[in-house]
């Protein structure tokens, strides 16, 4: 394994797995060793193996939570053949939320640079970093906040680096199919022609990243699936990582649907800007309102960026700053929360 969710583990825990026996091993460990990976990122500690001889490294508690579970999962082996639903199980009977809730200061330092085939992506600033940590570290995650702070660039670079990684077998990016004053009945084919422009940012991240060629490979392999929110419907995500961008364009029965497409081996990520909602009249925004009501949830994540998070031409965060002034002066009422 090439663990990298630690730099500098505090505690550090030696054990060795009895009896010895290579199938049991291989059953524990998964394929390309998913079971110790999953392990890794939920629990933020760093697992080494030599056969059957183990080294947990990372904070005391966690890492000590982490020795325990594989000890249990080894012992689960004889009987069973695991897969990453029973190491999720193991997990959270193991006081995960107890752990998450304690928030992501009890983890190790974010890390500043996010490997992709094509370029590093740095997280500048601490809201950026802390928006990375929480990515690696939570099942569903929010990030919250005006243009140009990163929050959909970051999400996509998580995405592809958990990819390189095997941390997750594909990626979808999805968004609503919002007009934001244009007319998508005009617009010629069907509804994912259409709403094709809509998610453009998003395709232009993953050329970035990846290189033109190996996208339209990936997508063709629906290794890399990108689709409109509707396509979602009836759906169990498992084992991907999961991109809904524009977010403050979903009403509240179409984040409720979202969130619960979300299996085991997922991670999630919510982008969004409360500010820019294009809704017809008297829709309530679906994002405004889950923010509220997960607000106190153990185990997801939510960053929220200000305009100073801004990371593109500095005319923009001036531009942004000069909005929110206006629209404070002028405070419409449209009926939406």
């Amino acid at each position: 394994m090439n663990p990298s969710v630690v730099e500098e583990p505090d505690h550090v825990i030696q054990l060795t797995l009895h009896p010895l026996d290579s199938q049991r091993l291989a059953n524990l460990c998964g394929l390309h060793d998913e079971h110790l990976k999953l392990i890794e990122k939920r629990l933020g500690v760093q697992l080494k193996n030599r056969g059957h001889a183990f080294q947990v490294a990372g904070e005391a508690r966690r890492a000590q939570v982490a020795a325990s579970l594989v000890e249990q999962l080894y012992k689960d082996t004889q009987h069973e053949t695991l897969s990453p639903e029973h190491v999720h199980l193991h997990l959270q009977e193991a006081g995960l939320e107890a752990l998450e809730a304690k928030g992501v200061s009890d983890t190790a330092p974010a890390l500043l640079s996010l490997k992709t085939p094509k370029i590093n992506v740095k997280a500048r600033g601490q809201n950026q970093q802390q928006y990375v940590q929480s990515i690696r570290s939570q099942d569903i995650n929010f990030g919250i906040g005006p243009a140009g702070t990163g929050k959909t660039y970051l999400a996509v670079a998580c995405a592809v680096e958990a990819l390189m990684k095997d941390e997750v077998r594909r990626i979808l990016l999805v968004r609503p199919a919002v007009e934001a004053g244009e007319k998508l009945g005009f617009l010629p084919g069907d509804l994912a022609q259409k709403i094709d422009p809509y998610l453009r940012p998003l395709y232009d991240a993953l050329y970035e990243m990846l290189g033109f060629e190996q996208v339209g490979k990936m997508i063709e392999k629906n290794v890399i699936e990108i689709a409109p929110l509707a396509f979602m419907r009836g759906r169990t995500l498992n084992n991907a990582f999961v991109i809904l961008d524009e977010s403050q364009n979903t009403t509240r029965e179409q984040m409720k649907m979202f969130l619960t497409r979300i299996g085991f081996g997922t991670t999630a990520v919510i982008t969004g800007d409360i500010t820019q909602i294009d809704l017809p009249r008297g829709t309530h925004s679906g994002l405004t309102h889950v923010l509220e009501v997960l607000n106190d949830i153990p185990g997801i994540g939510i960053t929220r960026f200000a305009n100073k998070d801004v990371v593109r031409h500095p005319l923009v965060q001036r531009i942004v700053e000069a909005y929110d002034i206006a629209e404070a002066k002028d405070k419409p009422d449209h009926g939406r929360d």
